[in-house]
């Protein structure tokens, strides 16, 4: 699975270095260069981790921090040039997972990353109701209720509609055969044959995408299969 990585850091050679090196473990790295820039992003992005410098423009780290643990519990990783005690005392009362003082080494810097990824068992954000959900630009999933919203207004989806659904978007970029989405979403028992994904993916896009034709959501790759984007 390819993890999406957040890094915010208003130097722009050190965000070009950690993206090069995650890149480099298949991760896909999404650079922001201040505070309200990061926090936009988390808003409407689907992101698995944050590395989140405490030194930024516009809103600083430990604002963004207290910021995005009103509405979500995404891993984060702080950063910062400072290295007394106190600082990372705040960082972690903040929210933050983890604390790394610059200069770091790439390397244990990708070792945090991956320790806290293999222990986030389930990726999703917690609104100020305490609801699980998972988002998307305007499209939300509650996997407590089973519902989803487009743009606020509620889409009624199948039960397997909203299995497709929520298994392509805790994969996003993950392409899956129309064998391999029969099998997981269906069962291997399942009579039916792979034109069954086609017709719920078909119908799936007709509910939440603005324009089926031309979808933002729910991608093709032909001769292969679909992922959500």
């Amino acid at each position: 699975m390819s993890y999406r990585i957040l890094v915010v850091d208003d130097e722009k050679l050190i965000v070009k270095g950690i993206r090069f090196s995650l890149e480099q473990d298949d991760m896909e790295v999404t650079p922001a260069y201040d505070g309200e820039e990061a926090l936009q992003y988390i808003k409407e992005g689907s992101f698995d981790l944050v590395v989140l410098d405490v030194m930024l423009p516009k809103m600083d780290g430990l604002e963004v921090c207290q910021q995005v643990r009103e509405f979500s519990q995404i891993p984060i990783i702080m950063v910062t040039a400072k290295g007394e005690d106190m600082d990372k005392i705040m960082g972690l009362e903040y929210g933050a997972d983890d604390y790394i003082t610059k200069p770091f080494n790439i390397l244990e810097l990708k070792a945090r990353i991956k320790a806290i990824l293999r222990r986030s068992v389930k990726k999703v954000n917690t609104d100020s109701r305490g609801r699980e959900i998972r988002k998307a630009r305007d499209l939300e999933l509650d996997y407590d209720s089973r519902r989803v919203f487009v743009s606020g207004k509620e889409v009624n989806l199948t039960a397997k509609e909203f299995d497709l659904l929520e298994l392509l978007m805790e994969n996003p970029g993950k392409v899956y055969s129309r064998e391999k989405l029969l099998d997981t979403v269906w069962g291997y028992d399942y009579p039916g044959d792979v034109r069954t994904v086609d017709v719920h993916v078909r119908r799936l896009r007709e509910k939440i995408e603005e324009n089926p034709s031309e979808p933002k959501y729910i991608f093709t790759k032909w001769g292969v299969g679909y992922y959500f984007n």
